[in-house]
């Protein structure tokens, strides 16, 4: 009974620490018990008994593990700004949603936001909906970049390139059912660096 106990509580530590580097919320009893596939009575006993022990720590935005505390030291707070807004990003400051703590070895160094990806136009990229995109704060870009482009008062995510022939910016979506934008110019609010997926469809 006592292996089976810890093989349980590993199990639950794994499955936060999972969920957490993936950038996602902590996770719900529900959801805990469907991982380890125990009942949700036990995942409440056992957390309680791990918490007690000093294996799982509460904080505001759910459980953590002793790992990721020590870990939490060596992060950065990066706002979610949710669905592409209109106007400058730095102007659309009602746009933030939340934050979340990332490992500075997970996102590098520089100034970042996350944007909650929204549609279907990034999908042969990876990127669907629903999906959290990391930003890079910069205002250029190499051609193929995937970007955060102001085109028209309006923001969009899409891959640049840059047609010198035409004389115009093309906007490319990653998916073979939609046109590409053309326009004569754009602003470059940022360029994609990593994707963290939706739990819910993992």
């Amino acid at each position: 009974m006592r292996t089976k106990s810890r093989d349980i509580k590993n199990a639950i530590k794994s499955y936060i620490e999972r969920i957490g580097s993936s950038g996602g919320n902590c996770p719900s009893y529900s959801e805990i018990s469907g991982a380890v596939s125990t009942s949700k009575s036990n995942i409440c006993r056992y957390i309680a008994e791990m918490e007690n022990d000093g294996e799982l720590v509460q904080t505001a935005y759910g459980y953590i593990t002793d790992k990721m505390d020590r870990a939490a030291s060596d992060t950065q707070t990066v706002p979610v700004l949710g669905a592409i807004p209109c106007g400058p990003l730095e102007e659309e400051s009602e746009c933030i949603e939340g934050y979340y703590n990332l490992p500075t070895s997970f996102i590098g160094h520089g100034e970042h936001y996350l944007l909650r990806a929204s549609g279907e136009s990034m999908v042969n990229a990876g990127i669907d909906d629903g999906d959290l995109v990391l930003i890079r704060k910069q205002n250029e870009a190499e051609d193929g970049d995937i970007v955060v482009a102001l085109a028209d008062n309006l923001s969009t995510l899409k891959r640049l390139y840059r047609d010198d022939e035409r004389r115009c910016v093309v906007l490319h979506p990653e998916n073979d059912y939609m046109d590409d934008i053309i326009v004569k110019d754009v602003y470059i609010q940022g360029v994609a660096v990593k994707i963290i997926k939706d739990v819910k469809r993992i």
